[in-house]
């Protein structure tokens, strides 16, 4: 609601700038890296506006509600992206505070004000941040911190330790814990949060042991049907109470996106003709979540055009901005298809549909509309900020490895991560185990107060 409450004069001076004689849209020449640029800019203060992290009262790193802690993470992550594309260093230093305040007492993104509503998926998205910090050679953290690398591998490992072969013949449940609701649905989108990382770290460590766990990851998918062959679409998830039978087939962006970038990892790191055919295929799947009708506009498939999206979903896009055009680097062939997707979403999309609110470049769910939609939020600043960054995807460096410019060291974790304490998945369900003894406290507690 920050937009309805004050204009942002930064932006109408950008626009002043830039030529525009009003606030009501923003002109956006997607052959002009200055426009660009100054687009990127208004998206990334729109983005700020829900962040309050840094004053009295707020939560170092978390933006304001609705808005819950995966999206923040995935939000720095964004911001991360506008520095590397843009050079704007305006957030640099909120950046480090914000992901170092959240790793909690294992740096592995599970601080103790998050891990008793915490699921796999959460915890992959700040994941995501870190690794790609390292990748994009962000300025290291004071040496008596934790390292990205070193956050992103004790990421991997916490996940990896709760693969569950006890129901479904494998992968990795929505929820970490018992008493949260969803710990009896495995879904897609906590197992492409584990392929995607193993992928990554595979190119950057040079660690085969993490292609080994992303064919794991995949060959799951595909076998317990979340993965379409047939089209290469990938849907929602299932329960394990019926062993993953009743499959869910909704289709999410981000879903197909971290599958579509973490293929093109293994592509760059291991040259297959496995992971390009991968590659290619779920780049073709992708299809289903770009409307010919309105000249190829961008859409959440799955809600967006009976307007049910919600707070979380509306941020799904920016993810498959974002993993496009990572895809789109390491796999150049098909940087075009990728290059026309995001043209013609900013072209017949975000620029005639970013012109809400008081300061006219407030966007909405909807690209499809036309006209702002009358819906605002973190999410929709998110993705079109993504959307229309990485369209600079080729005046920027691929993603650094170790050996090709990352500077960021690793942990001292062997390749089954025993250095950070995950060594097997009963670690995973003792913790668990203590924390729902905690939960079970806490209610008896209250119940007891209330008796009183």
């Amino acid at each position: 609601m920050g937009k309805f409450c004050e204009l942002r004069w930064s932006l109408f001076l950008v626009l002043f700038s830039a030529g525009v004689r009003e606030a009501h849209a923003i002109a956006i020449d997607v052959n002009s890296v200055d426009s660009i640029k100054q687009a990127a800019f208004v998206f990334s203060h729109g983005m700020m506006d829900y962040y309050n992290g840094n004053q009295t009262g707020g939560t170092l790193g978390k933006f304001t509600w609705p808005y819950y802690w995966w999206e923040s993470g995935a939000a720095w992550g964004s911001l991360l992206d506008y520095w590397f594309y843009t050079g704007d260093t305006t957030y640099n230093q909120m950046f480090t505070d914000a992901l170092l305040a959240n790793v909690g007492p294992n740096n592995d993104f599970m601080p103790k004000s998050e891990t008793t509503t915490e699921g796999n998926d959460d915890q992959a998205f700040w994941g995501f941040t870190v690794m790609a910090a390292a990748e994009r050679n962000f300025t290291n953290p004071p040496s008596d911190k934790p390292q990205w690398l070193e956050l992103a591998e004790a990421v991997f490992w916490s996940m990896a330790g709760r693969w569950d072969t006890s129901t479904c013949g494998g992968g990795l449940r929505w929820q970490i814990f018992p008493f949260n609701n969803g710990y009896d649905y495995k879904n897609t989108i906590s197992n492409a949060g584990l392929f995607l990382m193993a992928a990554r770290l595979a190119r950057y460590t040079g660690n085969t042991t993490y292609v080994d766990w992303a064919d794991r990851t995949w060959d799951w998918t595909q076998q317990i049907g979340f993965l379409d062959t047939d089209y290469y679409y990938f849907y929602d998830g299932a329960s394990v109470t019926g062993n993953c039978t009743d499959v869910k087939k909704y289709q999410w962006t981000y879903n197909a996106a971290s599958f579509l970038a973490g293929s093109a990892y293994l592509y760059n790191f291991t040259l297959s003709e496995l992971w390009a055919n991968r590659t290619q295929n779920v780049l073709q799947g992708i299809q289903v979540f770009f409307d010919e009708g309105s000249g190829g506009v961008m859409y959440e498939v799955a809600c967006e055009i009976n307007h049910m999206c919600n707070t979380d979903q509306q941020s799904f896009k920016a993810y498959l901005s974002r993993f496009m055009g990572l895809t789109a680097v390491l796999a150049p062939w098909t940087y075009a298809t990728i290059h026309t997707h995001l043209v013609n979403t900013v072209v017949n999309g975000i620029s005639q549909s970013c012109t809400g609110g008081r300061d006219g470049v407030t966007c909405g769910t909807s690209w499809l509309a036309k006209g702002w939609d009358n819906t605002w939020g973190l999410g929709q600043e998110m993705a079109a900020l993504e959307t229309v960054q990485n369209l600079l995807i080729n005046q920027v460096p691929a993603p650094y490895t170790a050996t090709t410019g990352g500077s960021s060291p690793g942990g001292d974790g062997d390749s089954q991560g025993s250095g950070y304490g995950y060594t097997a998945t009963t670690a995973g369900r003792a913790g668990a185990g203590i924390l729902t003894s905690i939960a079970l406290l806490m209610m008896l507690g209250g119940a007891w107060w209330i008796v009183i």
